[in-house]
């Protein structure tokens, strides 16, 4: 079936860098899937424009099993899968071992379970792809998010994994990003120190994301590969 006529997945499409791409892929004619944890006024506007938008829950597995009913209901393929959803927790003293089985849930088990039970609806598609959302912060671990850390690193291995199991027909990769775009709330001595950080000294935004998404979509040699989209932040 061709490519351009199956919708597109992205996991965690709320807001910022996944509502971006959703929107992108939208402008571009592309037919779209989101899912997503609250509603929002993004949804709402993804939904006007034609986007299919199912909540969910993606704490248990019992929640993941049941968007991926959900998908396999609303849709007979795939072009790609973005697994953009994801969480940001600090491990609390005394909640340690909760925030490790949150993260590994969401960042890991996740993206497993929806590629081992949504891989033939990508083999319905020309062209299919799998992309992981991953963190430069796995290049050098984290003294104070070490379960975050460890959960998206197992991410990175599932890429490597998945791209192995699922060629030659669907490629698999994922992308690294460090700073993208900051929080409105975010003080100026905030942003001069993260911006310090990186060779470059930008902050550049979620186009940038997007270029290194499409350009895993549109390149028909490259699976097993993480790009690391961080400005240089190695060379520092």
């Amino acid at each position: 079936m061709s490519a351009a006529s199956l919708p597109i997945l992205i996991t965690g499409a709320g807001q910022r860098v996944g509502l971006y791409c959703a929107e992108r892929l939208l402008d571009e004619g592309q037919p779209v899937i989101i899912s997503y944890r609250q509603e929002r006024d993004s949804i709402a506007r993804l939904r006007e424009r034609g986007a299919i938008a199912l909540q969910a829950d993606f704490s248990d597995e019992a929640g993941i099993m049941r968007f991926i009913e959900q998908l396999r209901s609303q849709c007979r393929g795939l072009r790609a899968i973005v697994h953009n959803a994801s969480q940001w927790l600090a491990e609390t003293p005394g909640a340690e071992a909760e925030v490790f089985r949150q993260l590994f849930t969401v960042h890991m088990l996740a993206p497993y379970l929806i590629n081992l039970h949504c891989s033939e609806l990508l083999l319905q598609s020309e062209q299919a792809d799998i992309v992981h959302v991953s963190d430069d912060v796995v290049r050098k671990g984290s003294a104070n998010r070490s379960a975050y850390c460890a959960s998206k690193a197992g991410l990175e291995s599932l890429t490597l994994s998945f791209a192995a199991r699922l060629a030659p027909r669907i490629k698999v990769n994922g992308i690294a990003p460090a700073l993208l775009m900051f929080n409105a709330g975010d003080n100026e001595a905030y942003r001069a120190k993260a911006l310090e950080k990186s060779a470059l000294g930008i902050e550049p935004g979620p186009q940038a994301f997007y270029q290194s998404l499409r350009y895993l979509l549109d390149n028909p040699y490259l699976t097993g590969t993480t790009l690391t989209l961080n400005g240089g932040r190695h060379l520092k």
